[in-house]
């Protein structure tokens, strides 16, 4: 009988024409998405120093680093690109958590590197997802509960999706069958810890964040190139229950036959895939979507705000949450109090939600010293009634009068509200302001069609060159000494 290797190295030999339609099109969707978040992130503290450290690595390449026009080689471009996804919390979420920043830029500066068609990346992206999905299903939930109560898994992380990250790899390598078991077996080896937990209680927390997104990409890079050069890698190392990669890594639950049910036939990723509306962590965004919603239809100012009080997910109590020293705009994507106030203020834009001008706001700070916080009474009750539910409350004490409001599935999310899922024009219309000041109108009108239309695009390098920033002409005259 096959390994969960074995198995999961032929399932990466899937052919386009085998993808169904609602998986080419999610793949679409994330790579949009992505792409947005990184052009987002490109002076942003996380992002500068992602970029930095990829050209750190050295040679120029085919690789590009996204919003800057750096072309390097695969390892720096796919390390700067990572961070630069993740760095404002802007990112798709999908079980265990964070996926997409780990699997998608090792795909793209191989993809770039060989010249590869919009084809074969669909393939790697589809392939990449699903993976990481059955991976993390088959372990801890970060929201798991017990007998009625919370019961968050003592260890956990994302460090799973160095699998989906290897496979996607490997596919663009053209690595057969035999070889990618080998880099599948050499990934689950060299996995990035899974630190989360101690991420969520030391605060102010490192910025590094939950997991390294460059660590581990550049981990799948090395396990697929490895494997082709000969390396062997361990195909047991899923089957192992008693020092396998489920002992190590540290999960309680192991249910291996998530990951093989199916396989090749069912896609379960586009289904559990949901979309930010603002840069800040997934807990706050039920939150503040009520909170702006009474605001704005309350026309009420931040001075008339006496109080705002919220109904929280159970999981949250823990320090990176409950933090209220915002030295970085790392520590704000977090922390309930600044989240809730900076919410209060309805920035414009999703990227907005990490300008340090707002971060940082008078206005905001003060607000924050007006936000209390209890756990939702029914949050396990709805948690267990459906996967996708962030039970969230506010009252908002304003002009001697308590405004309320509810929402169980935030905006973004598949749930059974269709209201609450983000279409296409939706996340079109993200990605341009993520793109505004980075790239040129017509620039990003070309990369929005260009990633629609993947399936025809013959050399994936034309599409991240259109990742490149605008060039920026001077004044056809040198102002007035009036205006100077």
């Amino acid at each position: 009988m096959a390994t969960l290797v074995e198995q999961l190295a032929a399932f990466t030999q899937v052919r386009h024409a085998d993808l169904p339609p609602a998986v080419v099109a999610e793949c679409k969707r994330l790579l949009l998405d992505s792409i947005g978040a990184a052009l987002a992130a490109t002076d942003s503290p996380k992002g500068r120093i992602g970029i930095d450290y990829g050209r750190l690595q050295g040679a120029t390449g085919r690789a590009t680093i996204i919003g800057t026009g750096d072309r390097l080689n695969i390892f720096g471009a796919a390390f700067a690109n990572a961070e630069l996804i993740n760095a404002l919390d802007m990112d798709a979420i999908l079980p265990p958590g964070h996926v997409t920043p780990y699997v998608l830029p090792g795909a793209l500066a191989v993809a770039e590197e060989r010249g590869l068609g919009g084809q074969d990346v669909l393939r790697a992206i589809a392939v990449a997802h699903e993976m990481s999905w059955r991976l993390g299903k088959a372990m801890d939930y970060l929201r798991d509960t017990q007998d009625g109560k919370v019961a968050t898994p003592p260890v956990y992380g994302y460090s799973s999706t160095v699998f989906g990250a290897t496979a996607a790899i490997g596919m663009l390598q053209g690595l057969s069958t035999e070889v990618m078991a080998h880099a599948l077996g050499i990934a689950g080896s060299i996995s990035p810890v899974n630190a989360q937990m101690a991420w969520f209680d030391h605060a102010p927390s490192s910025t590094i964040k939950y997991l390294l997104g460059g660590a581990l990409t550049q981990a799948a890079l090395t396990a697929a190139h490895m494997a082709a050069l000969g390396h062997r890698g361990d195909r047991m190392l899923l089957d192992d229950r008693e020092v396998g990669y489920a002992r190590f890594m540290g999960t309680r639950r192991w249910e291996p036959e998530v990951i093989t049910a199916g396989l090749g036939r069912e896609w379960h990723f586009p289904g559990e895939t949901s979309y930010k509306p603002y840069a800040h962590c997934r807990v706050l965004h039920a939150l503040a979507d009520v909170l702006i919603d009474i605001v704005r239809t309350q026309a009420l100012r931040r001075e008339e705000i006496d109080g705002i009080k919220v109904w929280v997910e159970g999981m949250v109590e823990r320090p990176i949450w409950l933090n209220r020293e915002i030295h970085d705009v790392m520590d704000a994507q977090f922390s309930i109090a600044h989240g809730i106030a900076l919410a209060a203020h309805c920035p414009p834009t999703a990227r907005a939600w990490q300008d340090p001008a707002l971060v940082f706001q008078p206005s905001v700070l003060a607000l924050m010293e007006k936000v209390t916080h209890e756990v939702h009474p029914d949050y396990v009750k709805l948690l267990t009634g459906h996967g996708g539910s962030r039970p969230a409350r506010v009252e908002v004490r304003a002009r001697g009068t308590t405004f309320t409001g509810e929402k169980r599935f935030p905006k973004g999310s598949p749930s059974p509200d269709p209201s609450t899922a983000m279409t296409d024009a939706e996340l079109i219309a993200k990605f341009r302001d993520n793109a505004e000041g980075r790239l040129a109108p017509a620039q990003a009108d070309a990369l929005v069609d260009a990633v629609f239309g993947l399936e025809a695009v013959r050399d994936f390098g034309t599409l991240m060159a259109l990742t490149a920033p605008a060039p920026r002409h001077p004044p056809a005259t040198a102002p007035s000494a009036a205006l100077a």
